[in-house]
């Protein structure tokens, strides 16, 4: 059964990697690689050693994703207009969900529409705000937790579980809550 799944992950990883501009995942990486959906010409660049069951989709051409050496990403939601980039040893918890844009216009004016373009496959970025999301080395986002457009999570942070992070996040402290706060620092023994 293993040996059937490999196959099946060997095949769908060339479908995959033939819609990229470029396509790269490290030797002992376990990927799924039919959780990776969208857009043509993206670049993905996955690390040595990770473990990855999110889905990932690529919501416009030359979005960029890219993750580092043993990290493992839990069964969560990536959504990228732009950039992700995750660092490596980091943790996810399940549910994790990152987006580096806000899906849509505030302006209802400028989301009127978007459901009949998506039947015909279009959709308008015009009116969307789009920032790029990273993910310091050795952070830990834990389970059901959110990450917002142009957040930085600083390397070794730990990011509480059902947190909704709107803000950056420096090294090495604790952040929690809706919207998420600081709620400590990590001290030398913690890192």
């Amino acid at each position: 059964m293993r040996a059937l799944l490999r196959a099946a992950c060997a095949v769908s990883a060339a479908v995959t990697a033939r819609r990229f501009a470029s396509y790269a995942v490290g030797s002992g990486t376990d990927l799924l690689p039919w959780r990776i959906k969208g857009a043509a010409y993206c670049h993905l660049r996955v690390g040595r050693q990770c473990f990855i069951r999110d889905k990932i989709v690529f919501e416009r051409p030359n979005a960029r994703f890219s993750v580092g050496d043993r990290t493992y990403l839990g069964n969560g939601l990536i959504a990228i207009a732009e950039s992700v980039d995750i660092g490596s040893d980091v943790m996810f918890g399940w549910g994790v969900t990152i987006v580096d844009h806000n899906s849509h216009g505030v302006t209802f004016s400028h989301r009127q529409g978007d459901t009949e373009r998506w039947l015909k496959g279009e959709k308008d970025w015009a009116n969307v705000k789009i920032a790029p999301v990273s993910i310091g080395d050795k952070a830990w986002i834990g389970f059901n937790a959110t990450i917002l457009k142009g957040v930085s999570v600083g390397e070794g942070s730990v990011v509480a579980a059902g947190a909704i992070v709107t803000k950056s996040v420096p090294p090495w402290t604790i952040a929690a809550g809706n919207p998420a706060q600081v709620v400590r620092e990590l001290g030398p023994g913690e890192r």
